[in-house]
Formats: structure tokens, C-alpha cells, sequence
């Protein structure tokens, strides 16, 4: 059925159901926004590019605090940057409940870390947080992971001999083997067939999740879920993976040595095993597969959307390019692979990677918070579970700042001295208590595998770098760049 269909017997439905219900009750002190109609919200004032669109919008004239209905339902939107700050940083407590992404729920159900909350959250945070570290995050051990997966992309690209192609498919298995790797204990050839196929559900999923319909399921939930749309498919792909994680579980079980845990399922496992005669415990089978999805998803689409854009960028400033590929070969030459010691030696090539991060912008109006009390900020009364969107695209191209936000343009992150500096609208993985589990490890794929592809390639394009298009291929909860091919030119 046509979105617009949808969108009209929403709104019938809503008229008629108001004329039963009547209007809503006012409830604490809220920032001030465009004013609702019951049921329907602020569905005939939104923008009909999307909901980042609408927001940008109500945001000249209400500030950068202010409430939006989305449907029913209040939600109040953080826009600028001392705005977010001042919520998830200095009232990080108060603000560090989730939210839900209505088109995900009916499979998360609010367990795994990411949309879990309370005790539930904080239990699986220490344990995820504490368990990936004792794998190896943040050590040499994950280094050499990725470095050895680098290697393997190396080969990959030099079997294409130049040759125009999507790069797509191998920035998402190098990424996705890498949380494998900690998660599963392996990882999978590039020709592997059901690899292939999580790779394909993931980016099927993720376009469906950015798509324009999932903003509008965001607000009519209740009432599109009865009918056909991206939510069906969705709950689908989601379903054939958590099919996977179940049968890698199972195999874990069954080969299981308590004394050497080798990933993230097992030392789970272990821990489920202790709490068994917990009647109260987060440890069960739930959390375990909702957890695994959760990083599974989110340690493979965000780090090789990046990679992505960062690629396309590169074809379409090629000066940029050249710098960065003068950087390795002063810092680090052709006869041995980039390591993270490089780092601090590479402020240009670091702040090229801050940078496609921050014009990238893959997720723009961040993953919805709620608070956990009945909160004071700035002068309004938040009732206890109030919904909240801290707009991170606000802060990414926030002009207080960010000198061109509109631009791509490295020197956002360089001193006049040319070191690296640091900005405080900078939050690609959020700020505060629910910060990106994986940011520690996502920055460190983003810097080797994007120096030692430049180190051992130069890229070109099929078309002129003037004709080359950014605008992302969906724009909406998150944003999916565009398909394009790249060559890759043994140097």
C-alpha cells in the first residue's frame, strides 16, 4: 500500500478517534513548539523531506530546545550544541533512558544494550564494556585483527586490477569481520555464501530504517503496523539474523571450555551459567540474542557507511587525497602496514577521517533518550519517560563551531599550527552515558583501514569530480550514501 495511502487513513482514523476521545491532557511544563492537533500531532506542519528537515525548520523559530508531537506522543528535541551537552553531559543521569525506534521494537522488545534501560542497561553495559576489553579492545590484539584484515583487503583490491567497482560489499565484510571476530571468534571469506547474505539483510535493513516511511511509522505506529510497509520487512531480515546468532549460540553451548572463553558468546554464557539460580537476572537467552544483534548490526553498517562516504569524498576532492597520501608516505612509507602508533604523527589524515565523520552524518537526529525522572532543564518541567532527540546533525554542522558546516573541509579540526584539535560539537557517536559502545574500536578500523588502502592505492573515478553526487540515496533516521564505483590503482 501506497505511503500516502497510509498517511491519509492515519489521518482519518485520528480525526474520527478524536471526536471520541477529545483533546489531550497538558502534562509538565514542556518547551514550546508548533501547536499539536490531538492524535495527528504535528503531522500537517512536518516538512515533506523528512523529519530532519521539519525539525531544522521549527528550530528558527523555537530555539534549540523545543517539543515536537510526533503522533501522540511529545518529544523534545536538543539542538544545538551546548543544548546537547548540557543534557546527556551535566544532567547525564537524568537523561540516559532509551527511547524506542518503533520500526526495531517489535524484535529488540527492549532487551540487548542498546535499547534496554534501567538495571537491565547498566548490567549489560559493565558486562559488554568489561568482556570486549579482556578480548582485546583497545589493545594490540584488536590492532592486529584489523591490520590482518587490511591485508586481506589488500588482495581483495588488487585483484580488481583498476577496475571500476561498488566498494560497498568489501568496506561492510572487513567491518563486519572484525565484530565478528570478537563476537563469533571468527571470521568469514569474502566469497562466503551466508556471510553474504547477513552483509545483504544488514543493508537492505539499514536502507528500510532510513527510509521516509520509517520516520512516519515513528509517529503512527499503532496504527501502520496493521498494514503492509518497510516495518514488515524489517522484522523479517532481523528475525533471519537472530536465526544465525541462534545457531552460532548453539554451537558455542556445545563446545564450550569454561577455562578459555574465546569471544563475546561465551564468557555470556559463562556468566549466564553463574546467575542460573538468579531468578532476577539479566543474563538469560534474550539478552544475550538481542545483545549480539545489537553489535552485530552496529559494528558493521556505521563503520563501513563511514568508509563509504569517506571513499566517495576522496574521489571528489582528490587534493585532499594527494595530502593525505604525502602524510603516509612521509610517516609511515610502502614497506610495512599503518599501525595506531601513526596516529599522533598524522594530524592531516586524522582530521580528514573527524571530518567524514562529521559531514557524513549518519545519524542524524541520534538514537531517541527519554529521561529517567521528572527533569528541570532549562527552566521546563520534563515528566519521567518524556521522549527525548538530541539532534546530533545540529551539532555536526553547527556554524558556532564549524566554520563552512556545509563544507567538507579538513581544516575544521586543525590548528593554525596544523595539529590536530579538538571541538566540542564533535559527537558522531553521541556524548554521555549512552555513547557508542563500539567508538573505541570504530575509530581505530576508520584509521587503518583508510591509511593503508591510500598507502598501497590511488583512486580514481569513472567521472569528473565536479560531477560526482553526495546527496545521500535515503536521508532519515540514519542516512545511506549513494552508489558509485571507484577504482583502485595499485601505487
Amino acid at each position: 500500500m501506497e505511503v500516502s495511502v497510509l498517511l491519509f487513513l492515519a489521518i482519518l482514523v485520528g480525526f474520527l478517534l478524536l471526536l471520541v476521545r477529545g483533546h489531550p491532557k497538558a502534562h509538565g511544563h514542556l518547551p514550546p513548539g508548533p501547536r499539536p492537533l490531538p492524535l495527528l500531532g504535528n503531522l500537517l506542519q512536518l516538512d515533506r523531506r523528512g523529519l530532519l528537515n521539519s525539525f531544522m525548520l521549527f528550530r528558527e523559530k523555537y530555539g534549540d530546545v523545543f517539543t515536537v508531537h510526533l503522533g501522540p506522543r511529545p518529544v523534545v528535541m536538543l539542538c544545538g550544541t551546548e543544548a546537547i551537552r548540557e543534557a546527556l553531559l551535566d544532567q547525564a543521569e537524568a537523561f540516559s533512558g532509551r527511547g524506542t525506534v518503533a520500526v526495531v521494537e517489535p524484535i529488540v522488545q527492549r532487551y540487548g544494550m542498546i535499547f534496554a534501560n534501567g538495571e537491565r542497561w547498566k548490567t549489560l553495559r559493565r558486562f559488554s564494556v568489561a568482556t570486549m576489553k579482556d578480548l582485546g579492545m583497545g589493545k594490540r590484539s584488536v590492532e592486529e585483527r584489523i591490520k590482518d584484515e587490511a591485508r586481506c583487503l589488500v588482495e581483495e583490491l588488487q585483484k580488481s586490477q583498476g577496475a571500476p567497482m561498488d566498494p560497498t560489499f568489501l568496506f561492510q565484510c572487513i567491518t563486519a569481520n572484525i565484530i565478528c571476530s570478537i563476537v563469533f571468534g571468527e571470521r568469514f571469506d569474502y566469497k562466503d555464501r551466508q556471510f553474504l547474505r547477513l552483509l545483504d539483510l544488514i543493508y537492505q535493513t539499514f536502507l528500510l530504517y532510513s527510509s521516509f516511511f520509517s520516520q512516519m511509522f515513528e509517529l503512527f505506529s499503532g496504527f501502520l503496523k496493521y498494514f503492509p510497509g518497510a516495518h514488515k520487512q524489517i522484522f523479517k531480515n532481523l528475525q533471519e539474523i537472530l536465526d544465525f546468532t541462534g545457531q552460532s549460540v548453539e554451537k558455542h553451548r556445545a563446545t564450550l571450555d569454561p577455562s578459555n572463553p574465546r569471544d563475546f558468546i561465551d564468557t555470556y554464557l559463562l556468566r549466564m551459567e553463574k546467575e542460573k539460580s538468579n531468578p532476577h537476572t539479566e543474563f538469560h537467552h534474550q539478552n544475550l540474542m538481542i545483545s549480539v544483534l545489537n553489535l552485530f548490526f552496529a559494528g558493521t553498517e556505521t563503520s563501513s557507511t563511514t568508509l563509504c562516504n569517506g571513499f566517495l569524498l576522496m574521489l571528489k576532492y582528490p587534493h585532499i587525497t594527494e595530502k593525505v597520501q604525502k602524510e603516509i608516505d612521509q610517516v609511515i612509507g610502502s614497506h610495512r602496514l599503518p599501525s595506531l602508533e601513526d596516529r599522533t604523527k598524522m594530524p592531516y589524515t586524522e582530521a580528514v577521517i573527524h571530518e567524514i565523520q562529521r559531514f557524513s552524518d549518519l545519524s542524524p537526529i541520534g538514537v531517541p533518550h527519554k529521561v529517567t525522572k521528572d527533569t528541570l532543564f532549562r527552566g521546563y518541567l520534563l515528566p519521567k519517560n518524556t521522549e527525548v532527540y538530541p539532534i546530533l546533525s545540529a551539532a555536526l554542522h553547527d556554524p558556532r563551531y564549524f566554520e563552512q558546516p556545509d563544507t567538507f573541509n579538513p581544516d575544521h579540526f586543525l590548528d593554525a599550527n596544523g595539529a590536530l584539535k579538538k571541538n566540542e560539537a564533535f559527537m558522531p557517536f553521541s556524548i554521555g552515558k549512552r555513547i557508542c559502545l563500539g567508538e573505541g574500536i570504530a575509530r581505530n578500523e576508520l584509521f587503518l583501514f583508510f591509511t593503508t588502502i591510500l598507502q598501497n592505492f590511488s583512486v580514481s573515478s569513472p567521472m569528473a569530480p565536479k560531477d560526482i553526487d553526495l546527496n545521500p540515496k535515503e536521508s532519515g533516521l540514519a542516512k545511506v550514501p549513494p552508489k558509485y564505483q571507484i577504482c583502485f590503482l595499485a601505487r
